[in-house]
């Protein structure tokens, strides 16, 4: 009965979180017209999943609107690609399925749109950006596709792939760091059971620490201790009201990646901070406005008050 009762409180808290970011809308990434030419790059490059078959491929390419594959620069991503930019994988290509169609978009930032979300079942856009950057990618519009269900672990190996293909190198440390980024934040918030308004807080709370601890660098020129770092990111949680959310444990699973991360060139490095404080404007955007406005005009008080009321009432039917 707890359990159910746990579950319907959790479902109820994302209806209403739903209601506010239907207020806010989405963020708006503009498809990838693969009839331009590029300055940088020329066609939009095209990285496809090595287990796909021709028939997969070409299915992958309908789903991302390529109408004319002479349009893209198209390349497969392989197992020894996984080794070679993430360093782990056994080398088989058979489990690529995830792709990519990426085009350089000069001081655009980093923007991605998952096409086939039913099929992209752990990572969400906003953890593919922040990880990115991480990994020094820059100003790039990336769609990401699937024709069945996976992760979406994997799709970052296809940007670094368009990235290299177009004579682009990105720092193999910071690559495995985003990885390594990448996978903590889909664990933690698939391990806590965030919502969708929770999981883009979490995001934006992963940017806040990212940047105070460039500020730390900047300011003494020295690393953040890991008591810093653990103030950092329980200040962090707390700004995006996540404090009573995110678990000791996962807390400990911060503090031990953002240890490795400002290790990285990716601590000082002012192409990132460029990066992050624009992600961190369109996660304003999407989160900020609807919130604050919800929360001036009281409506997050009668949301709440309506819900716990419902669930006081089902709890007492029972009892």
């Amino acid at each position: 009965m707890k359990t159910f009762i746990k579950k319907l409180s959790k479902a109820i808290a994302g209806a209403s979180a739903g209601l506010i970011l239907a207020t806010a809308g989405a963020s708006s990434v503009q498809a990838i017209d693969t009839s331009v030419v590029d300055e940088a790059w020329g066609k939009p490059t095209f990285v496809y999943g090595g287990g796909l078959t021709e028939a997969e491929i070409q299915q992958t390419a309908d789903l991302l609107k390529i109408e004319d594959m002479n349009n893209v620069a198209s390349t497969p991503a392989t197992g020894e690609d996984l080794q070679k930019y993430l360093g782990y994988g056994s080398g088989n290509s058979a489990s690529m399925v995830s792709s990519v169609l990426v085009q350089r978009d000069n001081n655009s930032g980093v923007n991605v749109d998952i096409i086939t979300p039913e099929n992209i079942s752990v990572i969400t856009e906003q953890q593919y950006i922040n990880a990115a950057i991480t990994a020094g990618v820059e100003d790039v519009n990336i769609e990401v596709a699937s024709i069945r269900p996976v992760t979406g672990e994997s799709a970052l190996t296809g940007v670094y792939k368009a990235l290299e293909v177009n004579g682009e190198e990105l720092d193999q440390e910071r690559m495995e760091v985003a990885q390594d980024e990448l996978e903590a934040t889909s664990d933690i918030a698939e391990g806590e059971d965030l919502d969708e308004e929770e999981s883009n807080r979490l995001d934006g709370a992963i940017v806040e620490i990212k940047q105070q601890l460039a500020d730390i660098k900047e300011r003494t020129d020295n690393l953040a201790t890991r008591e810093e770092i653990e103030q950092i990111i329980n200040d962090a949680l707390e700004k995006y009201d996540l404090q009573n959310t995110i678990s000791i444990d996962n807390i400990n699973i911060l503090i031990n990646y953002f240890e490795k991360y400002q290790n990285t060139s990716a601590i000082d490095s002012e192409e990132v901070k460029k990066q992050l404080s624009e992600f961190a404007n369109d996660l304003g955007d999407r989160l900020g406005d609807a919130w604050q406005q919800a929360e001036e005009s009281g409506l997050l008080d009668r949301i709440a008050n309506f819900f716990k009321d419902i669930v006081r009432s089902i709890t007492n039917l029972f009892n």
